[in-house]
């Protein structure tokens, strides 16, 4: 959409104007992102964390094709699945969620896929239990 003004001085006052509106309100929400992104790094140290509505999220490094289902490692990045499905219309999705609700002991409508539904890096999302009890589980599993 295009405005025409007579006057080049008033084309210059808008274009002023806006360019200093924009510019305030940039610098208004850094300041409040910062304070955003800080509370939020608190919280999350290591793979598994809260999210603002108080589920566990679970970074996830998936390894389809495995002769069995495996945690495989725990890191500072991402846990480690190994998953026996294949990477094929979401069967190692499927196969993944329904592997995490077995070794949390929950139903598979509370462990679901939030994020990377097409990657090796997902993020899973756990209702109804704490960090602290997942991160138990999960370290109990690695190996066997």
């Amino acid at each position: 959409m295009t405005y025409y003004f007579g006057s080049a001085c008033l084309r210059r006052k808008l274009l002023q104007h806006f360019t200093n509106t924009r510019e305030m309100s940039k610098q208004g929400s850094k300041k409040a992102g910062k304070s955003k992104k800080a509370t939020v790094n608190e919280e999350s140290k290591g793979p598994i964390s809260l999210d603002k509505n108080g589920n566990v999220t679970i970074k996830i490094q998936a390894k389809p094709g495995a002769k069995h289902n495996n945690i495989t490692d725990i890191s500072e990045d991402a846990v480690g699945v190994a998953i026996s499905a294949p990477p094929v219309e979401g069967e190692a999705n499927t196969e993944l969620v329904k592997y995490l609700a077995s070794i949390l002991g929950m139903r598979k409508s509370d462990v679901s896929l939030d994020r990377g539904s097409k990657s090796r890096h997902k993020v899973i999302i756990v209702s109804g239990t704490t960090v602290e009890k997942v991160l138990e589980k999960l370290k109990g599993e690695i190996g066997t």
